[in-house]
């Protein structure tokens, strides 16, 4: 298997019928910091971050790293996709089942028509043309219905349960 870290970044960017993902910009700052620091988008995150501390810690090109894709819709970033081929920090990892993980944020005006389903998609498709044969694996709260619904979409299957940071947490 290929190293996921070996990835050809950037990429061009990746296009669907209505967004496009690419590379992180300096102008994505405002929204990255807008998205860590949601309280919705935290929710199941452990919560959001101060907004002070992005502002002083997140550098001028958020996310410039193999992986990290901006989603915009019409010119303006509603998310980001990370495909992580490190799979490592905090929580479960299951390394024999793929070392690349798929994260995903979307700003709550984001929410609810399908955006996440045809970016997550996108960046897949993309990231198997890639790196043919690489598995990706996915972790989520249970609680998270959206991210539960937009894993089954995703063809994501469970592999297991398991308790973390509180909570029940899903990984596929």
């Amino acid at each position: 298997m290929t190293d996921p870290r070996a990835l050809d970044w950037p990429p061009a960017p990746v296009r669907t019928d209505r967004l496009v993902l690419r590379a992180s910009e300096a102008r994505d700052r405002a929204a990255v910091i807008e998205l860590n620091a949601s309280p919705e988008v935290g929710t199941y995150l452990g919560g959001p971050r101060p907004r002070a501390e992005l502002e002083r810690t997140l550098p001028e090109v958020p996310g410039r790293r193999p992986g990290f894709f901006v989603i915009d819709l019409d010119g303006t970033p509603i998310g980001t996709i990370m495909l992580d081929p490190h799979a490592e920090g905090p929580g479960h990892i299951r390394p024999d089942l793929g070392k690349t993980e798929l994260g995903y944020l979307f700003l709550p005006r984001a929410w609810g028509f399908g955006y996440a389903t045809e970016a997550c998609a996108a960046a897949l498709d993309w990231f198997a043309g890639a790196l043919p044969g690489e598995a990706v694996v996915l972790r989520t709260q249970t609680a998270n219905q959206r991210s539960m619904r937009l894993a089954a979409k995703l063809g994501f299957i469970e592999v297991e349960r398991y308790e973390d940071f509180g909570a029940e947490q899903w990984f596929g």
